[in-house]
């Protein structure tokens, strides 16, 4: 099973305590301790997150054995503490008796297909015969029984006990035959048998030895030995000093097809034998170095699981894994409490187990096989119940680091149930963590209550529709640059813009002159090829110059000698702007921003809030209009200032303001003329037709303030004023008298053919 698989392997607690490999929660927060009382003589465990499917699947104090008949209609348990028999119906998934014992049970096997006849093993060497109604006989063998077996073609009942000896009970005769004795053949003294395994297909009995480390098959017809398998001492053993005489089978399992055996050791090995060879083909550890409790083949799984998985279990692990590959394991079940028993129920992924917990817990691997007939819902509630377990279980603790802890003033409680040691820190009542952090830092509400204000603020301004000149604005080094960057792209894409659009007009300019001629029009459209801004990524948004507008480091220096002489032109303007002082205009509105001492700007700040919204009218911030009556005996301060401030810049750069009107007595060459008398000046003495040709002439327009010097300008023209006529534009008029009827001919048009007639086809006038 490959590696990918194995991570996918889900195991879901459906009775009993949470595994650890079954649930990714601890064991202190899945774990709750309930009063069955007021008066707190019983406690009992309840697990979260985990559903008990079978109804009181549990015994007082611990559980031995458990297994289902074979018609898979009941399960079967015995345990203590009183020593007692449970039956539990899985049709209604709850207990349907319990029988107690005189003494406590080691083994029993099922003699029906059903629960009524069964066969029980126990601790004080007694043997008793269960039936339907009750307790049926009771018999003893000669040693403490280890374990139980029952070969149904003879009716014989096999004990294994302390010693080398099988003790044969027949049932059909009621008596005890002869029993089987195990020979050591000089591999060492047998202490005892602790298992005894029948194949289902021959009928071949497997007898696990204590103390040499062997395993013995027999031939039930012949009731002799008929082969030794002997472990291999120098593999499962780590010192040197320990030899097969410290070994011990403690499980047996043969595979239903008669061949396969998977033999338990006391060392906590697995080991995969075929009979008809000495040597195992499998070995498996389970890592604790503990006796291997159960041992079973599962057939009949999921595709997943595939034929021949193993399942093997001691004291603190069930592991199920491949005979093609046992370094690896298909699942890891890692309990609560100790293992005694765990029994796999046929055809399905369900397991169930007896261990020294009060609850008997029951696991489920959907992908080992399906659910079993009676708990086909299992499928369906699993995932559902994993996940909200996992959602809600945190809801009331806090995880909180050791330097967390110690800023808290919490660290003193390090080692009582009040912290619970979780990886790197601890987890901590919710609760108790508020009040810590109160006592600690009394602002921490007020510097809550500001942080989710700034998250709402935050998140308001990402909602904001920004430009792109935004853009520009978030660089923090290189500002001009990122100007530059985005003006350039700006400028790019209208160009292509306009190129675009000029060339879907001429394609159907195209499209239209095709569809005049008659020829076919491809309605397959051409894609446009893609721009380099809208292929490729913007300098500003690009990771790969990402430092030029964020890390100081890379800003320009726009004082250095080399950007000087790579941008002489930007070097030069930004010098002559800095030279040249500032304008009036600058000035004013450096001024503005000041407060007046006159007390104008008082009113600004007094007023209420409706004030500043009128500040948007077109009367607001101008200087020029100043009116006296508002304010009788006061002064325009500001313009008068303004205007003061020009005269002296003026009178500082020695400006000479060319007049508007040449003045008399003028030299040509003097600089109070105009440009267009040095240019007469200088043209007079040449010809007058050259004159003419090269002379430029310069006019200017002077409105006339009285409406007689309109009036004459009219009379010199020749363009008398009538009356009632209204003149506008140039050459419109209207009202007056009307014009004179028009003629028949003006009003019909032509009534004979034109003399000179344009071609069509020349382009040229043709005489007829």
């Amino acid at each position: 099973m490959s590696s990918s698989e194995q991570e996918h392997v889900k195991v879901y607690t459906v009775n009993g305590a949470a595994a650890g490999s079954s649930s990714s929660l601890p064991d202190w927060l899945t774990r709750k301790r309930a009063n069955a009382s007021r008066k707190r003589k019983a406690q009992k465990e309840h697990y979260e997150g985990t559903i008990e499917l079978i109804q009181g699947f549990e015994f007082p104090e611990a559980s031995n054995k458990v297994r289902t008949t074979s018609d898979g209609t009941h399960v079967i348990a015995t345990g203590t503490y009183k020593p007692q028999i449970r039956v539990w119906d899985l049709d209604q998934l709850s207990l349907k008796f319990e029988r107690h014992t005189d003494a406590e049970n080691v083994d029993f096997i099922m003699l029906s297909d059903d629960w009524t006849k069964s066969i029980h093993l126990q601790n004080d060497r007694t043997v008793e015969l269960h039936t339907q109604g009750g307790f049926h006989y009771r018999t003893r063998i000669p040693r403490f029984g280890r374990s139980l077996a029952y070969h149904f073609p003879s009716c014989d009942a096999l004990f294994s006990a302390t010693g080398n000896e099988i003790y044969r009970l027949n049932l059909e005769q009621g008596r005890f035959m002869t029993p089987l004795v195990l020979e050591d053949a000089g591999l060492g003294n047998i202490e005892g048998v602790n298992c005894i395994d029948i194949n289902p297909v021959h009928q071949l009995f497997a007898f696990g030895v204590d103390g040499n480390g062997t395993t013995q098959f027999w031939d039930p017809r012949s009731r002799s030995c008929v082969g030794v398998l002997r472990l291999p001492a120098n593999k499962l053993t780590t010192s040197a000093s320990l030899d097969s005489s410290s070994l011990g089978v403690t499980a047996i399992s043969s595979r239903p097809d008669g061949l396969s055996y998977a033999v338990g050791s006391s060392t906590g090995h697995t080991l995969l034998y075929d009979i008809r060879a000495a040597k195992s083909f499998a070995i498996k550890d389970q890592g604790y170095g503990l006796p291997i409790t159960s041992l079973t083949w599962i057939e009949g799984g999921s595709k997943m699981a595939g034929d021949g998985m193993i399942m093997s279990a001691d004291k603190k692990v069930i592991k199920v894994w491949d005979r093609a590959s046992p370094s690896a394991n298909f699942c890891s079940i890692t309990p609560a409490t100790d293992l005694n028993h765990v029994h796999h129920v046929p055809g399905s992924g369900l397991l169930l187990t007896a261990n020294e917990g009060i609850q008997m817990a029951t696991y489920f691997v959907p992908q080992l096989g399906p659910a079993p007939k009676w708990a086909s819902f299992l499928e369906n509630i699993t995932e559902e119940m994993e996940d909200n377990t996992t959602r809600n279980a945190y809801e009331d603790y806090k995880f909180v680091e050791r330097s967390e802890l110690t800023k808290l003033g919490l660290d003193h409680l390090i080692g009582t149930p009040a912290l619970k040691p979780y990886m790197h820190g601890y987890f901590v009542s919710l609760k108790l963590y508020d009040t810590a952090r109160v006592i600690a830092n009394p602002f921490a509400y007020a510097e809550h209550r500001e942080k989710v204000i700034r998250d709402k603020m935050d998140k308001l301004s990402e909602t904001r529709i920004r430009s792109k000149k935004d853009t520009a604005n978030q660089v923090k080094v290189n500002k001009a640059l990122a100007e530059k960057i985005l003006k350039d792209e700006e400028k790019a894409k209208r160009r292509e813009e306009r190129q675009r659009r000029k060339k879907v007009a001429e394609e159907e300019d195209e499209e239209e002159e095709e569809e005049e001629d008659g020829m076919d029009v491809d309605d397959e459209e051409q894609e446009e090829p893609e721009s380099k801004e809208s292929a490729g990524q913007s300098l500003l948004s690009d990771p790969r110059f990402a430092q030029v507008f964020t890390n100081p480091e890379f800003e320009i220096d726009v004082n250095s000698r080399e950007y000087a002489l790579l941008n002489p032109s930007s070097v030069a303007k930004r010098t002559s702007m800095h030279d040249r002082g500032k304008t009036a205009v600058e000035d004013e509105e450096d001024e503005s921003d000041k407060v007046s001492s006159d007390g104008l700007g008082e009113s600004d700040s007094e007023g209420s809030d409706e004030d500043h919204d009128s500040d948007d009218s077109s009367d607001a911030g101008e200087l020029t209009k100043f009116d006296p009556r508002s304010r009788p005996g006061q002064k325009n301060v500001r313009v008068e200032e303004a205007y003061a401030r020009t005269k002296q810049q003026n009178r500082k750069a020695n400006v000479k303001l060319v007049p508007m009107r040449a003045q008399g007595g003028t030299s040509g060459d003097s600089r109070d003329t105009s440009f267009g008398q040095r240019r007469a000046n200088k043209g007079a003495g040449t010809s007058k037709k050259k004159h003419d040709e090269d002379a430029a002439m310069e006019f200017s327009y002077i409105p006339s303030a009285s409406s007689k010097a309109s009036d004459d300008s009219n009379a010199k023209t020749g363009n008398a004023k009538r009356k009632g006529v209204e003149t506008f534009g140039v050459g419109m008029e209207r009202g007056g008298e009307e014009r004179a009827e028009i003629s028949e001919s003006d009003r019909k048009g032509r009534t004979h053919r034109r003399q000179g007639m344009r071609s069509g086809s020349k382009n040229v006038f043709r005489r007829m």
